[in-house]
C-alpha cells in the first residue's frame, strides 16, 4: 500500500470503528471505477431494505492538506424506524448509528470499507439488539458482495 492509501485507511478506521484491528473491518475491492462503484453501492444498500441518510465528503479536508483525491465518501445508512427504536432503548449505540461504509479510490480499482457490525455486540455484550447486530452484519456482507460482483 501506498502512503496516501495508508492515510486514507487510516482515516477510515477513525471515522467508522474505534478499534484498528483489521479483523474488525469487511473491505472489498470493485475493479469498476469510482463513479460506477458508488452508485452499485447506493443500489446495494437499497436493495437489502436501507435508506440513504447522507453521503459525506472527506476528500474536502485530505485535499487541504495537500493530497489529490476527489473520490473518497463515507455513506451513511440505515432503517430510521429501526434506529430511533434502538437509540431509545440504548443511547449509546449513538456514535454507530446509522451505519457506515466508506468508498474511495485507489488506482484503477475502488475499495469500499466498512466496520463489522457484530463488533457492537463484543462492545455491548448486554445489548438486546444482539440478532439485529447479527442481521446487520449479514445484509453488509450481502452488500459488499454485489459490490465485488457487479460487472
Amino acid at each position: 500500500m501506498n502512503r496516501f492509501t495508508t492515510l486514507l485507511l487510516a482515516a477510515t478506521l477513525c471515522l467508522i470503528a474505534p478499534s484498528s484491528q483489521a479483523d474488525d473491518l469487511i473491505m472489498v475491492r470493485s475493479p469498476q471505477d469510482f463513479p460506477e462503484t458508488m452508485l452499485a453501492l447506493q443500489e446495494a444498500i437499497k436493495a437489502e431494505g436501507y435508506h440513504i441518510a447522507r453521503v459525506q465528503r472527506v476528500d474536502i479536508g485530505l485535499t487541504r492538506r495537500g493530497f489529490q483525491t476527489d473520490k473518497y465518501r463515507v455513506v451513511f445508512f440505515g432503517r430510521n424506524e429501526e434506529i430511533a427504536r434502538l437509540l431509545k432503548q440504548q443511547p449509546e449505540l449513538a456514535p454507530y448509528l446509522p451505519l457506515k461504509i466508506s468508498i474511495f479510490a485507489e488506482g484503477e480499482e475502488t475499495l469500499v470499507v466498512t466496520m463489522n457490525p457484530l463488533l457492537l455486540s463484543e462492545f455491548y455484550p448486554d445489548s438486546p439488539a444482539h440478532e439485529v447486530f447479527q442481521r446487520w452484519a449479514l445484509d453488509v456482507q450481502r452488500i459488499l458482495t454485489r459490490i465485488r460482483t457487479t460487472q
